[in-house]
């Protein structure tokens, strides 16, 4: 019977929510101040029950990079009330699902659920939140388990390193300058005192939004969340929310990088604003432009007619306070990587000096329309959009208004973004050639 619920949750995580187009949601606040939001949704008996924490890499103090994602590996070790391992198990055992993740700005942990099992997923995260196990066995085990994830999805990745040193060279001595994976080097010399201080700091409801979706109740929900989350207390230490100024860059940076790689590659990052701004939306439209699908211009111009590449691609890495426009390049077998630069550069030097057709317009806003839908497709993503839209705008209901932000880009908008940022003084280049070079 599990495994026949375990199937039927997998397509119930892919086709849950029908692709709403209008999320209805209540929200509230405790007295704690953990902030909650209901969706209520009987179209399969399943629920998602996720807590955003606002506390990603830029939040860490000097010295101690990491912290975040590390965390995100710890809040797994169990509770007083949860043996050592057995969190995963126990979501497991009952056909549910689960993970976590972070970025530079938060932290997110979820559970997918039949909804028969809903107070065992309130449970679960109130017993994180209130009394996670944060002893020195369960960093040394959980230190280990992120120095391997750090050499697979880094170190030992072919290009894995591109973002580390995007950043790194595009936000030197900014709260982004390093990526949530953070160095060994801190993760090594932190103290017990220092996990301490940081689950103390940050994983309080104060810091949380509580954002369930699925087959409930709200009026027996409510009674629930009351009951696991309203008697833990509200954080007493000071929550540091930097909010640095985006400027752009005054001068290119070059670098190279010799990877373990067979085929050169070139990433362009630019710098900018931060997320939800005009000038963002309008950026975000132009990666569509350049990159979504095989009638995109980096596709048809660089893969299909030059055959420069192998894949080229843009997409936005927009953040709360800042970002990065990325474009890159991998080349094809016998092609010089600096004719694949010559050529992305042209495409983006084209979208500065040219307005884009009425058809590429309007053909853009349809994708991103389609997937603005398609992101309301399940109940873990409506959760995580409705906490998401909270927490970074203090507004929910953009899961159903945004794409009038969109619509409110014209071309003009998105010619003006790309003269603005997607300049050679405002950029990292990073050449990754292959080692025996």
């Amino acid at each position: 019977m599990k495994k026949l619920f375990a199937l039927f949750l997998s397509v119930g995580m892919a086709f849950g929510a029908n692709a709403q187009t209008n999320v209805k949601f209540e929200e509230y606040k405790l007295d704690n101040g953990l902030h909650v939001i209901l969706h209520e949704d009987h179209t399969t008996p399943i629920v998602a029950v996720t807590v955003l924490y606002h506390v990603g890499a830029k939040n860490e103090k000097e010295g101690r990079t990491g912290f975040a994602h590390f965390f995100e590996h710890l809040m797994f070790e169990g509770s007083p009330n949860i043996d050592r391992g057995e969190y995963s198990k126990i979501v497991q055992q009952n056909g549910g699902a689960l993970n976590a993740n972070t970025s530079f700005d938060r932290t997110f942990y979820y559970e997918l659920l039949p909804s028969n099992q809903f107070e065992l997923g309130l449970w679960l995260e109130s017993e994180r939140m209130l009394q996670a196990r944060v002893d020195q066995q369960g960093v040394e085990t959980q230190r280990e388990v992120v120095k391997e994830e750090k050499r697979l999805r880094v170190d030992n990745r072919p290009y894995g390193s591109f973002m580390e040193n995007m950043f790194a060279n595009a936000y030197p001595n900014h709260p982004y300058e390093i990526t949530p994976i953070g160095t060994m080097e801190d993760l090594n010399a932190a103290k017990i005192d220092d996990f301490a201080d940081f689950y103390g700091t940050f994983y309080v409801p104060n810091n949380a939004t509580l954002s369930i979706a699925g087959d409930i109740s709200p009026k027996e929900a409510k009674i629930l969340v009351e009951k696991y989350f309203g008697t833990i207390p509200m954080g007493t230490n000071e929550i540091p929310r930097p909010k640095p100024e985006v400027t752009l860059m005054a001068k290119e940076v070059v670098d190279t990088v010799y990877d373990n790689i067979q085929l050169p590659a070139i990433f362009y990052g630019y710098k900018i604003d931060k997320q939800g701004t005009p000038d963002a939306y309008a950026l975000d439209m132009l990666t569509t432009l350049l990159s979504d699908g095989q009638s995109s211009r980096f596709h048809k111009s660089l893969v299909d007619e030059q055959q420069l590449g192998v894949a080229v691609q843009a997409f936005p890495f927009s953040l709360e306070d800042g970002g990065l426009f990325i474009t890159l390049g991998i080349s094809n077998m016998g092609k010089e990587v600096s004719d694949l630069a010559a050529g992305i550069d042209t495409e983006v030097k084209n979208v500065r000096d040219e307005l884009i057709s009425e058809k590429e317009y309007q053909k853009v806003l349809n994708q991103l329309e389609n997937d603005f839908v398609s992101s309301n497709s399940t109940m873990a993503g409506i959760a995580e959009s409705l906490a998401n839209y909270h927490v970074y705008f203090g507004d929910a209901n953009l899961i159903n208004t945004e794409i009038e932000k969109y619509r409110k880009v014209t071309r003009e908008d998105m010619q003006r973004a790309a003269q603005k940022y997607l300049t050679e003084q405002n950029r990292v280049v990073l050449y990754y050639l292959p080692k025996q070079q």
